[in-house]
């Protein structure tokens, strides 16, 4: 794909749905008794993915436009699959689905595309295990893995990071357990499985940073709104606040105090961003934003933050080349461990370009202000990267290229239009 500069960006418009509630909203349909309506579903191919391995499950799911419907089965009601369960590209979906099938009395084995089956699993493999579950993985850490049934034991559990699939994985199959199971991470990780467990009747409790679930008899079926996914506003909002005379409007954008840390970072590097009608959908806050270009100035990224933000670091990069002086973001090394290594990933192609960037173990060392031209850039495969460097490319004083631009589809089957037409050319 070919990607010129733009003069500016300016428009009103809407984001994709949030890909994490989308994932959830299907799976807890399918625990449920009774009906689950989801509105406005991402139909992206990661969410897709976890309605395949649920149908497989023996869960009807019908999908019309972007509406899902989900006929429950019962905690108790999911079915042996007849083939493996793929899912994809979405890690989202073979951590979480992992604690779900924990409890299940039929053995399931897991796959997925090439980059799954360099993800790490023993994460999920080892608290799993504590709780009684019977799990093979490919060098006891990838897919393909095989879950056997086993009966499970409440634990608790002290996570070596912050992330939302680790303790979703362990508090799903906590809902299978004998006691109760809890979780107690470094820092506050994303919150939609606690927050979407509890509205379908599971007893959640928080107390710290530490949360627990009680085991479930049943849970019941309830009607969801998707709110937009701040993740891929991510990439507009760093888009209009370094395109000189851009003005956004981004509508309907979650903004849970669990994953705006890309809000904060953008605030305190000096980003004009004005949060308005703010409201609450299901359980979720929600607002638009208004986004002006701005002269950012560069920032420390690190500690608690980084788990409300993790996806969104290859953003703030860009961001951080078009501020002045220099941005360090540390305490990331989970990036090294997504669908990419994004650390080296967006070393490796920005520097192309002729950013200053240093890689750390854990993040990244960026010198702002400094131009930017064109390049022969590479996607890696991962929508992530792939959307980053079109916004900095989109900043670029010359021409350049993106090979496997079409993985965007994975979070934001749009991105490419939605950017055209709302881009102004010189």
């Amino acid at each position: 794909m070919r990607i010129q500069p733009i003069q500016k960006l300016e428009g009103i418009f809407s984001i994709p749905s949030d890909k994490s509630i989308s994932h959830r909203s299907v799976m807890f349909g399918s625990l449920a008794k009774g009906t689950t309506h989801i509105s406005n579903f991402l139909m992206g191919d990661d969410c897709l993915s976890t309605i395949s391995c649920f149908r497989k499950l023996g869960v009807h799911i019908t999908i019309e436009g972007d509406k899902v419907i989900v006929e429950g089965k019962g905690l108790h009601g999911l079915t042996e699959p007849e083939s493996i369960l793929d899912c994809g590209n979405s890690g989202t979906t073979v951590r979480l689905i992992s604690g779900i099938l924990a409890g299940q009395n039929f053995s399931t084995t897991l796959t997925g595309d090439a980059s799954i089956q360099k993800r790490p699993m023993k994460r999920i493999i080892k608290p799993l295990s504590e709780m009684g579950a019977i799990l093979e993985a490919k060098e006891d850490n990838f897919c393909p893995m095989t879950i056997h049934p086993h009966t499970l034991k409440g634990i608790t559990y002290h996570s070596p990071v912050a992330s939302a699939q680790v303790k979703s994985s362990i508090l799903l199959a906590g809902l299978y357990a004998d006691s109760p199971t809890t979780v107690v991470e470094p820092a506050i990780s994303r919150d939609h499985t606690e927050r979407m467990l509890s509205a379908f009747g599971a007893t959640v409790t928080r107390e710290g940073t530490a949360v627990t679930i009680e085991p479930c008899k049943e849970l019941y079926a309830t009607d969801i709104i998707v709110p937009g996914d701040i993740s891929s506003a991510a990439f507009f909002m760093v888009a209009g606040l370094i395109t000189p005379g851009s003005e956004l409007v981004i509508q309907n954008v979650g903004i849970n105090p669990t994953r705006r840390g890309i809000l904060d970072v953008l605030l305190a590097m000096g980003g004009d961003i004005t949060c308005f009608n703010e409201k609450e959908v299901c359980g979720e806050p929600v607002c638009d934003l208004r986004v002006r270009y701005s002269k950012l100035h560069g920032t420390t990224v690190e500690g608690d933050i980084i788990p409300t933000l993790i996806d969104e670091i290859p953003a703030i990069a860009v961001a951080a080349l078009f501020a002045e002086g220099k941005t360090i973001i540390k305490d990331a090394a989970e990036l090294r461990v997504k669908e990419s290594d994004r650390i080296e990933a967006m070393y490796t192609e920005l520097s192309k370009m002729g950013a200053s960037i240093v890689p750390m173990p854990d993040g990244m060392i960026i010198e702002g202000g400094k131009p930017l031209h064109g390049g022969a850039l590479e996607s890696y495969q991962d929508h992530r990267i792939a959307m980053s460097l079109t916004i900095a490319a989109c900043n670029a004083t010359s021409e350049s290229t993106l090979e496997h631009a079409e993985c965007v589809s994975i979070s934001f089957p749009n991105f490419f239009k939605l950017l055209s037409s709302h881009s102004i050319h010189a």
